[in-house]
């Protein structure tokens, strides 16, 4: 293979690679805790936080704010496990590049 063809190669692989990190980026995952939902975008932007009102009473905060972080890490694990998936055949076992 001649180094044009690398190089053409290697632009393709990167314009893929690109497309399957901007489909990522656009993609929301929820994680849930108990009365509290959390919406995440694929760049671990939090989008939104619900809390269904009715189930908490004004001396569970604490506990809500447990809720909170337990339902926006579950939605961040969303992210890194669908860029794994998706990423992991241009990285071959190098994590951590996206």
């Amino acid at each position: 293979m001649n180094l044009q063809a690398m190089m053409k190669q290697a632009q393709k692989l990167q314009k893929d690679m690109m497309k399957e990190k901007n489909e990522i980026d656009e993609m929301e995952f929820v994680g849930k805790s108990s009365f509290v939902t959390v919406t995440v975008k694929g760049t671990k932007e939090v989008v939104s936080v619900k809390i269904d009102s009715e189930s908490i009473e004004n001396d569970e905060i604490e506990m809500l704010e447990d809720m909170i972080l337990v339902a926006t890490n579950e939605a961040t694990k969303q992210v890194d496990n669908i860029t794994e998936q998706k990423m992991g055949k241009y990285t071959k076992g190098m994590p951590g590049l996206f």
